[in-house]
């Protein structure tokens, strides 16, 4: 088999609502959240050539160590049984440690895109569990769109897509730890196990996102629960978070741990007033990015454009080389 190439778009989330539960037996955090894809992405060029020896190299700006790309492609080629010769050329958009995903994004990216390269039959079961194996938010990015996600999130179930809608989304030069984030977290709840109410506060906000409730509002019901802890030691997230619902964005949240801050708004022209607004309030240092919703059926047509090349564009989700 000749070398195949092909140059994909890894999209970033956001998370629209965060909840975290109480601590569970093995140490993680039990979770509720509502993960989205949105259209800021990482560029990410993939050459697969037969060799006799796995050999996998990374240029570009993504020099990145214990980098999720190599392992991602090492395990699929280890699973598969096979060898390959990969290279990888990355162009990095989403901002690092800011709870957008951007890594969980790449390794997703390339369990999509190289069995198709490689002309691996790998089935979806098996790249779910090599995706929940590289880590918790990787497996969603196997799916797209809205979705829900409980356990560490990596156990997903399909929510209907939300409206499409345009925003923005700031990222100021803060890296907030995830595990400092958690350490902040002084709940009882978190060790004694979920509260009724907290646990019916999250469904209101799935059936009201879900249009199953008229009249309700999700925009206005949506909450992270990193964020009190996280603000208190960042209060310049806090300060972003307010300019953003000034400047007219329903809801304004932060995104995981933080620190990137999202906000939608009513129209496109509606988000580039705001973002003229913001580039002129809020101090340099900040990355501002005009953003879209990615449903789940326009993740998965980029994605069959994005390899439209070896694959027959009716194939069931993933992609399959049509070979």
């Amino acid at each position: 088999m000749a070398s195949r190439s092909a140059t994909v778009r890894s999209f970033a989330k956001i998370n629209l609502d965060l909840r975290v539960l109480y601590r569970r037996a093995d140490n993680y955090h039990e979770l509720r959240t509502i993960f989205q894809t949105i259209s800021l992405a990482d560029t990410i060029h993939i050459r697969c050539t037969p060799a006799r020896r796995t050999r996998i190299t990374v240029e570009g700006n993504a020099q990145i160590p214990d980098n999720l790309i190599v392992r991602a492609a090492q395990a699929l080629l280890d699973k598969a049984r096979t060898t390959a010769a990969v290279e990888f050329g990355f162009k990095k958009r989403i901002p690092m440690g800011a709870g957008l995903g951007g890594g969980s994004s790449n390794a997703a990216a390339v369990l999509l895109a190289l069995p198709v390269l490689a002309g691996l039959r790998t089935p979806f079961e098996q790249l779910t569990q090599i995706a929940a194996g590289l880590g918790s938010d990787v497996p969603f990015f196997l799916y797209g769109g809205t979705a829900l996600g409980v356990g560490r999130g990596e156990e997903l179930y399909p929510l209907p897509d939300m409206p499409a809608r345009r925003g923005l989304l700031l990222a100021p030069a803060i890296h907030s730890s995830t595990a400092e984030a958690y350490a902040a977290l002084n709940r009882p709840a978190l060790t004694s196990g979920a509260s009724a109410a907290d646990t019916k506060s999250f469904q209101r906000v799935i059936w009201a996102l879900a249009g199953a409730q008229p009249g309700v509002n999700w925009e206005q019901l949506c909450v992270n629960e990193f964020e009190p802890a996280v603000f208190k030691r960042h209060p310049a997230l806090g300060s972003l978070k307010r300019a953003l619902a000034r400047s007219g964005a329903s809801p304004a949240s932060m995104t995981g741990s933080g620190s990137a801050l999202f906000g939608f708004f009513d129209s496109q022209a509606a988000a580039g007033v705001a973002l003229e607004t913001l580039r002129r309030a809020v101090k340099p240092g900040v990355q501002m990015f005009p953003i879209a919703v990615v449903s789940r059926g326009r993740y998965r047509s980029l994605w069959r454009r994005q390899l439209s090349e070896y694959i027959d564009p009716n194939t069931p989700w993933p992609p399959r080389n049509r070979s």
